[in-house]
């Protein structure tokens, strides 16, 4: 072993397994991550209820696409304030996808 390490190609393949085990388990993951917030960003639409970084819980009741922002209304006061997308923290009631329901509907899909 101590001949592999001693030569430059055994140094040359050591970094090339450090880089790859940290692109598996640090750059990968991350991406996947902000995949899946853009995405929950992108299907807010009207009458969901979100909660900002902020801590501020309330309801969509407009989405502004050219100002990239939606419009919340939040306690029995009718507040309205307007949010920019990058501060939505999480939509609070959308429905957990029925595994069975969505196997189905590939199944009729492909038919």
């Amino acid at each position: 072993m101590e001949g592999f390490m001693s030569s430059p190609y055994g140094m040359i393949i050591i970094y090339v397994l450090i880089f790859a085990a940290m692109y598996f388990f640090l750059i990968r993951p991350n991406s996947k991550k902000r995949k899946a917030e853009e995405e929950m960003k992108k299907s807010i639409t009207i009458g969901d209820d979100v909660t900002t970084i902020g801590g501020i819980i309330g309801k969509v009741v407009a989405v502004k696409d050219d100002e990239d922002a939606f419009i919340i209304e939040t306690g029995p006061d009718r507040i309205k304030m307007k949010i920019k997308k990058w501060g939505i923290s999480s939509v609070d009631n959308k429905k957990p996808v029925d595994p069975k329901a969505e196997k189905k509907a590939k199944k009729e899909k492909a038919e």
